[in-house]
């Protein structure tokens, strides 16, 4: 598969996705025509080109397989926490290498992105956060070197957009023990994770905590959701939570209620506007090889006017994504960011990313229905983007929201 390494000066693209000879890759090889990656300081700048060479000469080609067979590639997520992909939360890089790299996990697959945001935004972001000093000791060794996993256990069968105010999964203090109840869905790596940090709502005071509870509770049992149309390599999960005890210890401190919890539910969802920008890098890498070399009438496809409108229609909207989140990064950095212009990043950044795949996969012609061509597959993730995190609507009105003071929802 084509690789990306930023210095390379000639390329070959891949002839498995347009059935030719490999021929001489174009300029603008990583697509960065706004150069983002340019503002890193030069450590972090080598170690993203050195991770996304991997990503792409390691992850992506193999993904596709996985995908379509809805399995988890455990042996790439090894490589990849050998590469702190894990640990980004908490490795001291700026937040636009932390964003940089899920740009670029997501343009290797979309799957395993979600993985690396989930789990360092919502797992080890909310331990390292919210957990005691002895949660911390325990699970942050193991979680920041990928060698074991959380799942993040929020969303309810009856309960997504409004989860806040309608959880409906218990917890009762009982004799120095917690007792949960309650069932999950959607819940990614659920099925293969080590524990779920899980949000129940205290009997006693009826606010809504956090839990560590490790998956092999008695009363913990995890379904995988099959058939999805996208995100096929993540293992989401219908968890029923029967009864399960924890010790009282086993409660975050620091989650006692929603409010802080809502803090890093915040910048996951800015974390989903990276994916956005990635997903769209990725289906420009795939839409310009095969327009270069398939042919049609005589001549390839990149040759026609209304297959180079595309190609620029992709990229611009990428690089508008990659501009927007590079903004986002400046002001998350400068502790500036709040829930509306999360949203709107999350929003905006996947309404253009379905937009994109949908303009390659139209490119791609019948090719592009397959997830052998990728676009197919990138096609399929795209939806997952749009409608995860907040969907679309849901995220556009907590924007008009805090610019005309009035609530069209809650």
């Amino acid at each position: 598969m084509q690789s990306a390494g930023a210095d390379a000066a000639r390329r070959t693209v891949p002839p498995q996705a347009a059935g030719g000879p490999e021929v001489s890759a174009p300029p603008f090889p990583d697509a960065d025509l706004m150069y983002i990656a340019d503002l890193l300081p030069p450590d972090e700048r080598k170690r993203y080109v050195d991770i996304r060479e991997f990503l792409q000469a390691r992850v992506r080609a193999q993904s596709i397989d996985y995908w379509n067979r809805e399995e988890f590639p455990f042996g790439l997520l090894a490589e990849m926490g050998k590469r702190g992909l894990g640990g980004l939360q908490t490795d001291g890089t700026s937040t636009l290498f932390k964003g940089l790299m899920y740009v670029e996990v997501a343009r290797a697959d979309v799957s395993l992105s979600a993985l690396v945001g989930i789990h360092n935004e919502l797992i080890v972001g909310m331990i390292q956060e919210l957990g005691s000093d002895e949660q911390k000791q325990r699970w942050l060794p193991g979680l920041t070197a990928f060698t074991q996993l959380g799942a993040f256990a929020l969303t309810e069968p009856d309960h997504g957009s409004d989860i806040a105010g309608g959880l409906a999964t218990t917890a009762r203090l009982e004799d120095g023990e917690w007792v949960i109840n309650g069932a999950k869905r959607w819940i990614g790596a659920g099925t293969i994770a080590d524990f779920a940090l899980v949000w129940a709502r205290d009997e006693a005071d009826q606010q809504i905590k956090g839990f560590i509870v490790e998956t092999d509770r008695p009363g913990y049992t995890a379904t995988k959701i099959a058939n999805k149309i996208g995100l096929r390599i993540m293992q989401n999960a219908d968890i029923v939570l029967d009864n399960v005890r924890i010790p009282e210890a086993s409660l975050l401190p620091g989650a006692t209620d929603f409010s802080k919890a809502n803090e890093l539910l915040r910048d996951s969802r800015a974390w989903v506007g990276w994916q956005g920008a990635g997903i769209q890098l990725a289906a420009f890498d795939v839409a310009r090889a095969y327009s270069l070399q398939r042919r049609q009438f005589g001549k390839e496809l990149a040759r026609f006017q209304l297959i180079q409108q595309q190609l620029a229609e992709i990229l611009g909207n990428a690089s508008a994504s990659l501009a927007l989140m590079a903004q986002l990064a400046r002001i998350q950095e400068e502790g500036k960011l709040e829930m509306a212009q999360a949203a709107m990043a999350k929003s905006t950044t996947t309404r253009l990313a379905r937009a994109s795949v949908a303009m390659g996969r139209s490119l791609l012609g019948g090719n592009g229905i397959s997830s052998d061509f990728e676009m197919g597959k990138l096609f399929g993730d795209a939806e997952i983007l749009y409608t995860y995190e907040g969907s679309y609507e849901i995220n556009s009105l907590i924007v008009a929201r805090a610019v005309t003071g009035v609530s069209a929802f809650v």
